[in-house]
């Protein structure tokens, strides 16, 4: 047999005092750790995006997007960093169409 929060609230009312009377305790669920995982998909768009400017940047910067958006959306406490990631993805993204645009294909070098 288990005893949760619930149960022990109600055993912790006097016996005197009627059941209405009787606050039940806060329920504390354990919280999931959801400001550092934002955190760290701030940290890591930031990152991403900016790798993604020297290579790999088809595959960085939309990658770095999401993370940003991601982390935008569940708060973060690191929103310039967020930012920072989306931007960079972005300038991933318009790297990659310069430099397709002047090489002409999807692969590119910057060796000539």
């Amino acid at each position: 047999m288990t005893l949760t929060l619930t149960d022990r609230a109600r055993t912790s009312a006097p016996a005197s005092a009627p059941a209405s009377e009787a606050v039940p305790a806060p329920v504390l669920a354990p919280r999931r750790a959801a400001g550092r995982e934002a955190d760290g998909l701030a940290v890591a768009s930031f990152v991403l995006g900016l790798v993604g400017l020297l290579a790999f940047n088809l595959l960085l910067g939309p990658t770095a997007i999401v993370m940003a958006l991601l982390s935008l959306a569940r708060r973060t406490r690191r929103p310039g960093r967020a930012y920072l990631g989306l931007a960079l993805g972005v300038a991933d993204l318009a790297v990659l169409a310069v430099l397709v645009t002047v090489n002409g294909t999807v692969s590119w070098n910057l060796g000539g």
